[in-house]
């Protein structure tokens, strides 16, 4: 019966295309969602991301990410650790939009 209902509200968030590309990066590890970390090399990474300029650029969830102003904004809330061991997600900013994506689609499931 938990298997059912799990797949039901799955299949709800997929057929209404929700995501979570709207960010706020946040001043401690506790208030985050997920902990993210920046690695030097794109090969590195889960998750290539492309900082767009407006919120409606950031659809799906394929790594193009809109930074909010305000916590209350975002689908979700980020907070940059200093090591990639404390990190639940690690990314690489990429120059171009065509280049954003998941390299480790694993992970995927930390931005929905």
């Amino acid at each position: 019966m938990k298997k059912i209902i799990v797949i039901c509200i799955l299949s709800i968030a997929i057929n209404f295309n929700l995501n979570a590309q709207k960010v706020y990066s946040v001043d401690y590890a506790s208030q985050a969602d997920v902990k993210v970390f920046v690695v030097k090399y794109e090969s590195q990474a889960d998750l290539k991301v492309y900082k767009v300029k407006y919120q409606s650029q950031a659809e799906k969830n394929e790594g193009k990410w809109f930074f909010t102003d305000y916590a209350s904004q975002a689908d979700k809330k980020i907070f940059f650790v200093d090591y990639e061991s404390q990190a639940d997600l690690k990314i690489y900013f990429v120059d171009y939009e065509s280049r954003a994506g998941w390299n480790k689609s694993s992970k995927k499931a930390l931005m929905y």
